[in-house]
């Protein structure tokens, strides 16, 4: 596993074209962070740890309407390989406004939304739409 933030945006995908109503992935600070900002911008019902202090995991309830997954496409735009930084001048809207991109701020992770309102920039880790 060279890219967990990837493997976790891709397990919700899957799981979303299948239709199951929730997946566990391994626990990191980054990843429930993403996770939480999903959930807060109704991307996904919820997310919770859980877990023994050994193996701690999170549990992400997918969210449907009418049978349609609520996500549609996620981009990961920065890779550990590449890093893509942006100025706050710089970020863009996501399909035109209906979508989000979560970015890395030195006041922790934000959409570009809250970022440009913030005017700060960042690394840009992925979109979402």
């Amino acid at each position: 596993m060279t890219d967990p933030i990837s493997d976790m945006l891709n397990i919700i995908m899957n799981a979303q074209r299948v239709g199951k109503p929730e997946v566990s992935v391994s626990l990191s600070n980054l990843k429930f962070n993403i996770a939480q900002i999903l959930e807060k911008n109704k991307f996904i019902e919820k997310a919770e740890k859980k877990g023994r202090s050994d193996r701690k995991f999170i549990i992400i309830t997918l969210k449907y309407d009418n049978k349609i997954p609520s996500i549609s496409g996620i981009k990961r735009v920065s890779r550990p390989g590449q890093k893509i930084y942006a100025s706050f001048s710089e970020l863009r809207s996501v399909k035109s406004g209906y979508g989000i991109a979560i970015i890395s701020t030195s006041k922790g992770l934000m959409t570009n939304k809250e970022a440009r309102k913030n005017k700060l920039g960042g690394e840009i880790i992925c979109e979402i739409w």
